[in-house]
């Protein structure tokens, strides 16, 4: 058990400048009705289209895996910022004898 945990490396993440939010969800809802209506074929299944599907639903997940890309701060839970604390008081009682 470890009182810190290790850093994990920033992944790269590329933001667009000029990326359109709504024109991608235009585009998208046209392919489906498109499909629905039998003028385009039927698209195969892909796995990476569901991923990340629950986490972006989801108001909690969606907050810590913004708080995870932009590297907030360390984290440290009660107990262990209690040891902390307890670790530097006896650091102090030892330096004063």
């Amino acid at each position: 058990m470890s009182f810190f945990k290790q850093r994990e490396p920033r992944r790269f993440q590329h933001n667009y400048i000029y990326y359109d939010e709504r024109k991608e969800k235009l585009r998208k809802i046209e392919e489906t009705a498109k499909r629905e209506l039998g003028l385009m074929p039927e698209k195969e299944f892909n796995p990476e289209d569901i991923r990340g599907k629950f986490a972006e639903q989801t108001t909690h997940l969606k907050r810590y895996q913004e708080g995870k890309a932009e590297g907030k701060g360390l984290r440290l839970s009660p107990f262990g910022i209690f040891m902390i604390i307890i670790g530097l008081v006896l650091i102090w009682r030892f330096l004063l004898q």
